[in-house]
């Protein structure tokens, strides 16, 4: 009963504290709510007056920027209504200048239509006079025609011809002028060069000519030379490739071949038949062959022995042999391989008195003839062989050039390459160091003589100092001196072009007046 009274009492009480916080929740919220709404009207009025104020000053400051605009607006139309100001006082000074202008025009032209009245009416006096002036000048020509002979057309030519005939005078006296003065320095300077070469160098004279005669012990050699039914001089014919010749010439047989070093295979093969005494096919077969290989290398040997003596490196082996094969080949009784080294010395002492390249001189002046070493077998002049070998053989272009055009044939490209012409020229010049057949010699002089007398004006001519100079007898009444210069020039040019001879050759005019009386 108490647990139940108990219990009644704490609900009670329970409620009733419930109900007390329940008053006090709702009179605090209905406070808060009071508060709020107190605080929420003081809110809307203070937003009340920001807003005004900002309506205000956004009013003020729209005022402000209109007004702005206002003053820039007005500033821009101030200076485009100075600007069309500006504009239309030159406009208008335009129009006057214009104006002006064209009251100038109008004045010229008036002016200009009384000058061409005036000018009509001279013209019209001149055309007359320039038509009575051409009269007079047709009946002159005519009465001139008339008293002379000549048509007009004739003297036109009469004069053309005089004037080109003063005009070649004065060249050739001009063209003479400056080549006396150029031949006189250019003559000093390369007698003094080429003096100096030469007595720096002098070779011997070349006496022996490839050896093609044989000679023999006795004349029974003969025989056993031919051999039973001729099968020795078959066999030796047959290795060699060279023709022998046995005729009745005492002691001596003779070997005939195109080539120098067959020749010379089978000259040393038979010398060492003869000394040994054992002649017959096999014993011929076995010398040749022994002989063949010594040749090849006393080819070689040569060869390396001219480079090396001229201090030259990096020559093509196959070059240096071919090089070596001018020792048996020889040019109007010269050896061509010592002619060879004698331009090559020459060519490098007159490139180091000019101050050029020396060992491209050296190198040059070798190889210059190296196409003689393999003419007879491959077609053409031994200059383009000899260019087609070094180029063939990797050659400086500088050495193909030189090789090319040794003989004239072309133009150099360098100082060396006419200095390897002058060269091989001097070597080939002096005296005694090549002949040539008395019947060669004979029609090279005749050649000479009939290209001398195919000039107009020439009335004699003597080729002299074995074909080394040509002196002309011109006609006194028809050449002049200018004249003779011309013919020599021109013969000089026409024996370069037209002939082959060894060395230059002089031209030499001659021509003189002789008045001759007597007194009786």
């Amino acid at each position: 009963m108490i647990d139940t009274l108990y219990l009644l009492i704490s609900v009670s009480t329970g409620i009733m504290i419930g109900l007390i916080l329940s008053l006090i929740y709702r009179s605090t919220l209905k406070s808060q709510r009071n508060s709020l709404e107190i605080e929420k009207k003081k809110i809307f009025e203070e937003a009340k007056k920001d807003s005004e104020s900002i309506k205000k000053e956004a009013a003020l400051e729209a005022k402000d920027i209109v007004y702005q605009a206002k003053i820039e607006a007005e500033k821009e139309l101030k200076e485009r209504r100075s600007e069309l100001n500006h504009l239309e006082k030159r406009l208008r000074q335009k129009e006057e200048n214009i104006e002006r202008k064209f009251d100038q025009i109008e004045k010229r032209d008036h002016d200009l239509g009384k000058r061409e009245k005036e000018y009509n009416t001279k013209d019209r006096l001149i055309q007359e006079k320039e038509n009575r002036y051409n009269q007079l000048i047709k009946e002159q020509v005519q009465t001139l025609e008339r008293l002379s002979g000549i048509t007009t057309e004739e003297a036109k030519q009469e004069i053309l011809r005089r004037t080109e005939d003063e005009a070649k005078f004065e060249v050739s006296k001009l063209v003479k002028r400056i080549e006396d003065e150029a031949r006189e320095v250019a003559d000093k300077k390369a007698k003094e060069i080429m003096g100096l070469a030469i007595q720096r160098y002098a070779s011997d004279y070349v006496t022996d000519a490839t050896v093609t005669a044989v000679s023999l012990p006795n004349d029974e050699m003969k025989g056993r030379i031919i051999g039973r039914e001729g099968r020795n001089i078959r066999a030796l014919e047959a290795a060699t490739g060279v023709d022998l010749i046995v005729d009745d010439t005492p002691e001596m047989v003779t070997l005939s071949a195109f080539d120098p070093v067959r020749r010379e295979i089978a000259r040393l093969s038979l010398e060492r038949l003869i000394a040994d005494g054992r002649i017959h096919p096999t014993r011929i077969e076995e010398i040749v062959e022994k002989v063949k290989k010594e040749v090849d290398i006393n080819i070689r040997e040569e060869g390396e022995k001219a480079v090396f003596d001229l201090g030259l490196s990096g020559i093509h082996p196959e070059l240096i042999k071919i090089l070596g094969r001018l020792r048996y080949r020889t040019s109007y009784g010269q050896n061509v391989l010592q002619h060879s080294r004698e331009v090559a010395y020459l060519a490098g002492m007159m490139a180091s008195e000019l101050g050029v390249d020396t060992k491209l001189s050296k190198r040059a002046g070798l190889l210059h003839d190296i196409g003689k070493a393999v003419d007879h077998e491959t077609e053409g002049t031994h200059q383009e062989i000899g260019s087609n070998l070094a180029r063939k053989f990797g050659e400086n272009n500088k050495v193909i050039n030189a090789i090319l055009v040794h003989h004239g044939e072309g133009d150099p490209l360098t100082v060396e390459a006419a200095l390897v012409a002058a060269s091989d020229a001097l070597s080939a010049a002096r005296p005694g160091v090549r002949r040539e057949s008395i019947e060669h010699y004979l029609k090279r002089l005749e050649n000479l003589e009939k290209m001398a007398l195919s000039f107009k004006g020439v009335e004699k001519c003597y080729a002299i100092q074995a074909g080394r100079e040509i002196r002309i007898i011109v006609k006194p009444e028809d050449i002049n001196d200018e004249m003779s210069l011309m013919i020599a020039r021109d013969l000089s040019k026409k024996i370069e072009s037209e002939m082959s001879y060894p060395g230059q050759i002089k031209v030499t005019v001659i021509r003189e007046s002789r008045y001759v009386e007597y007194a009786k």
